[in-house]
């Protein structure tokens, strides 16, 4: 006879599985009974907190440093633009931030800009460093020597290429652009990747947008850079090369100024670079004339200070003539220093004729154009072109990026060699007519606006050419080909 079976021996029922189209999430053991979990954010921002952090590290000291400099620039220069040089520090300070807003933009965008932008800083970085390295290898061949006879030979040598880091920045980040735009789309294109990007649905303008925001990330940094310190570097590297070679750090030399107020015509032989930190200038030659352009004094000293606290002028060793009509000279020499205390020019008054335009940057051709707007016999072309070329010359990275994005973009193998070449031959092209534009400019052949644009504004209008011939799926190396004599 067959026993019941007790009740906790009951078959126990397994629960259905969950079907795999089933999305339902269930939630973690620990976050059942809570009712608002907490937020986390994705890992993927953690790159631009660490580096918005650390550039507010850098832009404090740089900024409190390039205020410091700005102070005694002010102090030794009263006249200059003061508001465009207190510009200076906030621009620093925006520059070292620019990496963090980089990496917030990657953050922020989709899967594919990712990928591309990956791609394109990886050959972009490749592409900076062997034009830095080959730039480096060249300049060192033309002033090794010279490097080789200062004291603090290694020192100095680090200082020397230090110091130009912003005019390189500026030179050859167009052609990185330009090279690694050529290759990263090359290569996406020779293995099929634009092609499936297309096939998702996005056009050339969509697929080239990360390139488009890098592209307008190097301009800003070129911009930055253009507006003081680019230019500043390259004056200063001559005269590190005169401090390698035992002489002095000259800013210029053999400056003639004349004070039309006071009739006073100042004549210095040598201004250096730390004229404004008790440095004196050496070689002054002044001048004092009668009101009908007679003479009446000619002061000469070896060295001249200018005190910018009591704005008093210090001759040192001075020698003065004073002249009467119809008597000889009568020379005398007064103890040393010799002390002018109604004498109101200033050594940046003294300075400006003898500045040369390509090492303004934008605050001191302000000075300088509204130092001389008065003056007939002051030419400004040269400076109002340079004003302008300041403004226009980084804009060069997007031309450069509209120029080769559609012609790296190729959808057979035979037209990536002649797009590249056509590439690299119109880049060519805008260096060669942005120097005659500007040397048409500075001699007075063209209005400076359109010296310093001209380039931008044709290579611009031929980029935007090539985009539209691309988006249309129109050949565009076979198209130029035919254009020409040789293509028939």
């Amino acid at each position: 006879m067959r026993s019941a079976a007790p009740a906790s021996s009951k078959r126990q029922v397994p629960p259905p599985p969950r079907s795999v189209l089933d999305t339902t999430k269930v939630a973690p053991p620990s976050c059942r009974n809570d009712p608002m979990p907490s937020f986390r954010p994705p890992k993927r921002f953690l790159l631009p907190v660490l580096l918005a952090a650390l550039g507010a590290v850098v832009a404090a000291r740089l900024m409190h440093v390039e205020s410091r400099a700005v102070d005694e620039h002010l102090v030794g220069f009263p006249d200059a633009d003061a508001f465009a040089h207190m510009l200076r520090p906030p621009l620093l300070g925006v520059l070292c931030l620019l990496p963090a807003l980089a990496a917030l933009v990657y953050a922020c965008a989709g899967m594919l800009d990712r990928y591309l932008f990956r791609q394109f800083l990886s050959a972009f970085a490749l592409c900076f460093a062997s034009l830095f390295a080959l730039w480096l290898l060249i300049d060192l061949g033309n002033n090794l020597e010279d490097l080789r006879q200062s004291d603090k030979f290694p020192a100095g040598t680090i200082r020397f290429y230090a110091v130009q880091i912003p005019s390189i920045f500026v030179l050859i980040v167009p052609y990185t652009l330009l090279l690694a735009l050529l290759y990263c789309l090359g290569r996406m294109s020779r293995s099929y990747e634009i092609v499936a990007m297309i096939q998702t649905g996005r056009g050339v303008t969509r697929i080239v947008m990360p390139l488009l925001a890098a592209a307008t990330l190097a301009t800003t940094a070129c911009l930055i850079f253009n507006y003081h310190w680019a230019p500043w570097s390259e004056g200063y590297r001559d005269a590190l090369l005169l401090e390698a070679k035992g002489a002095r750090r000259v800013m210029a030399s053999n400056v003639l100024y004349f004070n039309a107020d006071s009739r006073r015509l100042w004549k210095v032989g040598t201004f250096t670079f730390d004229h404004t930190h008790g440095e004196p200038l050496l070689d002054v030659d002044v001048t004092s004339l009668h009101p009908d352009g007679t003479l009446r004094t000619r002061l000469k000293a070896p060295r001249a200070k200018w005190d910018g606290l009591t704005r008093h002028w210090f001759f040192e060793d001075a020698e003065v003539a004073n002249f009467e009509p119809g008597q000889p000279p009568t020379i005398e020499k007064p103890p040393s220093p010799l002390v002018r205390t109604n004498w109101h020019e200033t050594p940046w008054q003294l300075i400006k004729p003898g500045l040369a335009a390509p090492y303004l940057g934008i605050p001191d051709l302000n000075s300088w154009l509204a130092a001389n707007r008065k003056i007939e016999w002051a030419d400004k072309r040269p400076y109002l072109t340079q004003w302008h070329y300041r403004w226009a010359q980084p804009f060069v990275c997007l031309v450069t990026v509209l120029l080769a994005a559609p012609l790296g973009i190729v959808f057979s193998r035979r037209g990536a060699s002649g797009s590249i070449a056509l590439a690299v031959f119109l880049c060519a092209g805008m260096v060669l007519l942005s120097t005659i534009s500007l040397t048409l400019g500075e001699a007075g052949y063209l209005p400076p606006a359109v010296a310093a644009w001209t380039t931008n504004a044709i290579f611009g209008t031929l980029a935007l050419w090539l985009f539209h011939r691309r988006m249309a799926g129109l050949p565009i190396y076979q198209t130029l080909r035919r254009l020409l004599p040789a293509g028939d």
